[in-house]
């Protein structure tokens, strides 16, 4: 699971893994961290990360959906 404190320190480019969905081979979904984190002064437990899979599939990270991923793939 990713925590609050981990989301705030993702990099442009880096790669994290979304367990609830799963590839056609059952290993879990590779999304890369598609822009800058954004992060709220007023409020410091919002946080907003853009997401990109594949070529046309994009989401983003926030704090209602930080226990759908990982930093790591869970065996």
């Amino acid at each position: 699971m990713l925590t609050l404190d981990q989301a705030k320190q993702l990099q442009y480019g880096q790669i994290i893994y979304r367990k609830l969905y799963t590839n056609a081979d059952g290993t879990p979904q590779r999304w890369r961290v598609n822009g800058r984190v954004k992060v709220w002064k007023q409020s410091p437990n919002r946080v907003q990360v853009p997401l990109k899979r594949g070529l046309y599939e994009y989401d983003y990270l926030t704090e209602f959906n930080l226990e759908q991923f990982s930093l790591e793939v869970e065996s």
